[in-house]
């Protein structure tokens, strides 16, 4: 019987905050922020195959097979895994999705770093997290974060990430209806590229350690739904944007505030609006699998 690895989370994260502080010479913009987890992603299931072919089980609109993040990840890996003479058999990969795409939360890349994690488990290729890391950058900035396995402050291009502590709370999400392309917020003439860096320790000694999004200024003014969903979750609290959106969202101290806030989303929020709650967790659900990788 094949190997299987089934349930596997793919959880979305948040940005706590989100400045722009310069940029590269090769067009990268230098970013600081900080990665919150959340009790709410996608889920993936995995059956070794022994062909060498990967395939994704399912279609997912708008997403070709070979363009997946998850299919792109699990090549790469079988490639790394080939290049240390390692055996790489293959995989037939289900993914249900319920995480928006060009929402901010990350969903892609969750995918992709769930698939390094899981297959690199089925497979026993042996991959440390650190290397699992460094193959993960070239699939996407966001990728190492999932893979790093812990909320991070995260600098450069989002790459280098220090573990920091966040608030335990729960977040009230909005997904109002619209995608907002990375490119179009990042090449906008008006987003504001010089923001004065931060120090962790400013996130973690602060009162209210929310800081603004540098892009959100830019994600609004092209996208007014957006600005609708901050201004309506904005009467309960201190409502942003997460990445480059249009995702926003809100902390709550309990799960009864973020279940009322729902509920009042359901009678008076546009029909189209997806709204939900989830809980912030410290690590990723699978970490234990990259603390026991090269072991």
């Amino acid at each position: 019987m094949a190997a299987t690895l089934n349930n596997c989370p793919a959880p979305a994260k948040l940005n706590l905050f989100l400045h722009v502080t310069g940029r590269r010479p090769d067009g990268y913009h230098l970013l600081q922020t900080v990665f919150q987890l959340l009790d709410h992603g996608d889920t993936l299931h995995f059956t070794v195959r022994p062909d060498g072919a990967m395939r994704r089980t399912n279609d997912i609109p708008g997403v070709p097979e070979g363009a997946d993040l998850v299919v792109r990840a699990a090549r790469l890996l079988q490639q790394a895994a080939r290049e240390r003479s390692i055996d790489a058999p293959g995989a037939d990969i289900t993914v249900e999705k319920r995480l928006p795409m060009g929402g901010g939360l990350g969903g892609g890349s969750s995918d992709a770093a769930t698939t390094l994690l899981a297959l690199n488990h089925l497979w026993q290729t042996g991959f440390s997290r650190a290397e699992l890391m460094q193959l993960g950058v070239r699939l996407g900035a966001d990728v190492p974060f999932f893979l790093f396995g812990q909320n991070a402050f995260a600098e450069g291009i989002g790459e280098a990430l220090v573990p920091v502590r966040t608030p335990g709370c729960w977040y009230v999400v909005i997904e109002p209806g619209v995608t907002a392309p990375t490119a179009a917020i990042f090449s906008a003439p008006d987003l504001t590229r010089d923001t004065k860096p931060v120090r962790i320790t400013d996130f973690s000694e602060a009162s209210n350690c929310f800081e603004k999004n540098d892009l959100q200024v830019v994600a609004t003014r092209l996208f007014p739904e957006i600005a609708q969903a901050i201004a309506w979750l904005g009467r309960y609290g201190d409502a942003r944007m997460t990445g480059s959106g249009a995702c926003v969202f809100c902390a709550f101290a309990s799960e009864r505030e973020a279940s009322e806030i729902v509920s009042a989303a359901r009678a008076t929020a546009p029909a189209h609006w997806k709204v939900w709650q989830a809980r912030a967790i410290e690590r990723h659900p699978l970490s234990h699998l990259a603390d026991t990788a090269a072991s």
